[in-house]
């Protein structure tokens, strides 16, 4: 399919700095068609009439992936649009400052990273299945981090230097709901992947810190959103680099 034909969707872009914003960017970029979400709409609006201005084709749309109907409506906006979605990118995450252990994690905050960042990717996903079956070589991407993988011996569940549990629970929970979907669709030609973006400066002074500048974090999700027909489904990357779950 030509790139001029395909229509991408990518959630939780509510900052300049974000790495949503950048993958809008890089995807459209490609000359996909792209829309730019977030739960404020003057945030999608204003984002999206940023990228319009470098000549990009991206739209702007209020979506919250909490939220049921919310869903429903961007599902029946797509499609009357588009009649498909071609790439959907699962970047909205669940976040939170509560660095507890977890024997003592304040289980309403880790219920709200688990409400965005699983069951909100799970519903969102399963209410555009439909949309991705029409398209001629779909796909999901849904953006991880290596603090829910096993076996990272520095940022995973038991490595060195931990997340707050409640989000590398979440993520390693965003892993195994990655595996589930692949495997259901591994006949369909959609492929489904989970990637993570690395050490990211998306917030002040992280670049003092070692951290990657946004466009090389994104790079690793628009690769697995634009994968050949011969692409992997079903893995954990980083650096489109294979890793062990």
């Amino acid at each position: 399919m030509n790139n001029a034909d395909r229509v991408a969707l990518v959630t939780g872009c509510s900052r300049p700095e974000g790495i949503g914003f950048e993958v809008c960017r890089q995807l459209a970029q490609q000359g996909i068609k792209v829309l730019l979400t977030a739960r404020d709409e003057s945030k999608a609006l204003a984002l999206a009439f940023t990228l319009q201005s470098e000549g990009l084709n991206v739209t702007g749309y209020s979506l919250d992936i909490s939220s049921i109907e919310s869903v429903r409506n961007a599902v029946n906006h797509i499609d009357s649009l588009y009649g498909r979605l071609d790439i959907l990118v699962n970047n909205a995450t669940g976040s939170t400052r509560d660095w507890s252990a977890t024997s003592s994690a304040d289980l309403e905050t880790a219920r709200q990273v688990m409400d965005v960042t699983v069951f909100g990717t799970w519903r969102l996903t399963q209410a555009m299945l439909p949309l991705l079956q029409r398209s001629e070589n779909g796909r999901i991407v849904n953006v991880s981090s290596s603090a829910g993988l096993h076996a990272d011996p520095e940022l995973g569940l038991t490595g060195r230097a931990q997340a707050p549990p409640a989000y590398g629970i979440a993520k390693a929970a965003l892993n195994a709901l990655t595996a589930k979907l692949a495997d259901e669709l591994r006949d369909s030609g959609i492929k489904v992947n989970a990637v993570c973006p690395g050490f990211t400066a998306t917030r002040p002074r992280m670049a003092e810190l070692g951290a990657r500048p946004v466009a090389e974090g994104a790079k690793v999700i628009v690769w697995a959103a634009t994968l050949a027909d011969d692409g992997p489904s079903g893995g954990f990357y980083r650096d489109n680099q294979l890793q062990a779950w």
